[in-house]
């Protein structure tokens, strides 16, 4: 259509023309760099051609990275910024070292949930068994040797969003959609293991692209054998919306709760009373977290902090507003020292010193969205589940380890949800779950010459 014949306002279509005129400046701009960028990587390759070495990634006009549904921009510019970070985040992974690789093996995967898997965890006392959360609105709990169902809590009405065990009785602690957060107890009688089949131990590839072919929907069956509790212990309500999660305090007689109605709640276990409110969240909370050995908690939000609660004193509970990331934190966790390891939708992951919290010590940028974290203890090892349906291994000063091998025969095929490490059991020492309804259990076995970087 010319112009002249064109039925909108002249301003509207200046300023039509105007965008138009910018866009294609933008893209000119892209298409340039990548083609300086081409000619690096080839430069680069002519080098290496020598040392038999050659990077991969040198087709920067490859698909661009999913966003998520909810983002909202103009299709156009999304389009170009992603095409132009899928290709710059490319080439940068592909200059990181890998002189040591870490060996990570996928020993057992736990399936029987009829949805998304939230979240995962590994009781603290005998007997070891894994539990999960899932959005069927059932926990199961789970022999970490054999992957069978052992027990299966039926008590929520709404999608079970956190399971964590108490640290030194058999009770578990479940937060759900429905607004409560229970306690049960269980019991359950490990089934006698059975001979586990040689399945090679695969070195983690960080530049391997693989098939995305889902499992179908209706392939899923749950486990039909499996004992189910229906009835929680305690049950603990006050919230208005839905509790996203849930964690026992040091000594198990309190516990803590995060909702979507931007607070937090400290119970006392005994009398189910709420002993606080912690209120000052300017959106939904997303994750809480307490210390191993202090009476701290950490929560983290969608207004992008995450806040320290100090209950050392039981006469002052302090407070301290920690603006990290730019985007949703998704998750904060504790370690065994004295740190925190904050997690975010920004793509990035941070390290901070609870001494002095107003930098962090080590700051790991990634290519997507980071969901709920966890940190090895004995190795201190942060392992980082993604949107992306990778999971990648840093240290603490971060320095990328590994990433878990993913194809068609191992690995997520959806999003990850969560990550929970175990130093109790010699087969499986990392576990995560994701909304391709299965929990995952590795053998993950680094090198004393990178943990000692």
């Amino acid at each position: 259509m010319r112009m002249e014949d064109s039925k909108l306002p002249l301003s509207l279509r200046s300023n039509l023309m105007d965008m138009f005129s910018q866009i294609e400046r933008e893209f000119e701009n892209l298409y340039i760099e990548n083609l300086e960028l081409r000619r690096e990587i080839e430069t680069l390759n002519d080098r290496l051609a020598a040392e038999g070495q050659t990077f991969e990634g040198a087709d920067l006009a490859k698909g661009a990275l999913k966003t998520k549904a909810s983002h909202s921009t103009s299709q156009l510019s999304q389009k170009l910024k992603t095409t132009y970070k899928a290709s710059t985040s490319k080439i940068v992974s592909s200059f990181k070292a890998t002189t040591s690789r870490a060996v990570c093996q996928l020993v057992k995967e736990y399936v029987g949930h009829r949805d998304g898997i939230w979240d995962l965890s590994v009781t603290r006392t005998q007997p070891v068994v894994l539990g999960t959360a899932s959005a069927d609105h059932t926990a199961m709990l789970w022999s970490i040797e054999t992957g069978k169902c052992l027990l299966k809590y039926l008590g929520h009405q709404g999608s079970v969003n956190s399971i964590k065990f108490h640290p030194t009785e058999q009770m578990a602690l479940t937060a759900s959609g429905d607004q409560t957060a229970h306690i049960w107890r269980y019991m359950v009688q490990l089934p006698t293991p059975q001979p586990v089949a040689d399945i090679s131990q695969t070195p983690c590839e960080d530049d391997v692209d693989f098939s995305d072919k889902d499992e179908a929907d209706g392939e899923i069956e749950g486990p039909n054998d499996c004992p189910s509790i229906r009835v929680a212990t305690t049950t603990l309500r006050s919230h208005q919306g839905v509790v996203i999660a849930a964690d026992w305090l040091v000594g198990g007689k309190q516990v803590v709760t995060a909702s979507w109605d931007r607070a937090a709640n400290l119970y006392d276990v005994e009398t189910s009373e709420l002993v606080h409110s912690l209120t000052g969240h300017d959106q939904e909370l997303t994750h809480c977290c307490t210390h191993p050995t202090q009476r701290l908690v950490v929560t983290s939000s969608r207004d992008t902090t995450f806040r320290l609660w100090d209950f050392r004193d039981p006469s002052i509970h302090s407070v301290n507003v920690f603006q990290g990331h730019t985007d949703t934190v998704t998750s904060a966790v504790f370690t065994v020292g004295d740190n925190v390891v904050s997690g975010s939708d920004d793509r990035t992951v941070k390290v901070w010193d609870l001494k002095n919290m107003r930098s962090p010590i080590a700051t790991i940028r990634t290519d997507s969205a980071v969901n709920r974290i966890s940190v090895s203890v004995n190795q201190r090892i942060i392992a980082l589940p993604h949107d992306n349906r990778q999971v990648r291994l840093f240290d603490m000063s971060g320095v990328r380890l590994a990433r878990l091998p993913r194809s068609n025969r191992q690995g997520h095929r959806r999003m990850v949800c969560c990550s929970a490490w175990c130093e109790d059991n010699a087969s499986c020492n990392l576990f995560t779950c994701g909304f391709d309804r299965q929990a995952i259990g590795w053998n993950i076995n680094i090198p004393a010459l990178l943990q000692e970087k």
